[in-house]
């Protein structure tokens, strides 16, 4: 059973993670060594395998971990509180410029082109990603109705919706990636909060703006 790791021990540990996860974001898993991380983070054998016994394995899961935590810490503060459109407008800024910025070094982009294609166990890691994602998303629609944002359509099915707005974020991202353009990740964003808009809605009210 390991330890419980002290103050310096942790903030020694996150630095290890933090170096690792930008090294595979610049090079890839498969260029990227465990000598190149000792050498980015000042770390040296006998502290990165007393922190890491499994060796570049165990790291990676560290690092999918992180990465996973980092997609949604970006989205804050607006991802957690998607109970009015003007929130839904700033979270839909953000993750725009989020992506913009950080282009092909995002985590997401790590996540789903390195990292995550790396074990089967940050294979999971990605998909309880996702699945915090969408319920976070899910949630955010449900405060909306809560929030007097007016009556579904029928069939209107939140969870659905949640998971349709996820997948025009990975496409929209997946085409940034590839392309430097992020006009399909705005239009996807676009077009989502427009269809909420329209179906959340009541008949005959002026929709919001």
């Amino acid at each position: 059973m390991r330890r419980e790791l002290t103050a310096k021990g942790k903030a020694t540990r996150h630095r290890i993670v933090e170096g690792a996860a930008a090294a595979l974001r610049e090079n890839g898993v498969g260029s990227v060594t465990l000598d190149d991380i000792m050498a980015r983070t000042s770390t040296s054998k006998s502290q990165l395998f007393h922190y890491f016994p499994g060796g570049k394995d165990e790291l990676l899961l560290a690092v999918a971990h992180y990465e996973a935590d980092q997609v949604l810490e970006d989205q804050q503060p607006y991802l957690g509180c998607l109970d009015s459109w003007e929130n839904w407008e700033r979270w839909r800024d953000v993750v725009v410029a989020r992506y913009e910025i950080l282009g092909d070094t995002c985590p997401l982009g790590s996540l789903f082109l390195q990292v995550g294609r790396s074990t089967p166990g940050a294979r999971a890691i990605v998909a309880e990603l996702m699945r915090r994602w969408q319920e976070s998303l899910a949630a955010g629609i449900r405060a909306l109705r809560a929030a007097g944002g007016g009556g579904p359509s029928a069939g209107f099915d939140v969870d659905a919706r949640a998971a349709a707005l996820l997948a025009a974020i990975q496409g929209g991202v997946s085409i940034l990636l590839a392309t430097g353009r992020s006009d399909h990740l705005r239009a996807a964003l676009d077009q989502g909060l427009a269809d909420l808009r329209r179906d959340l809605t009541p008949t005959g009210a002026v929709t919001p703006r």
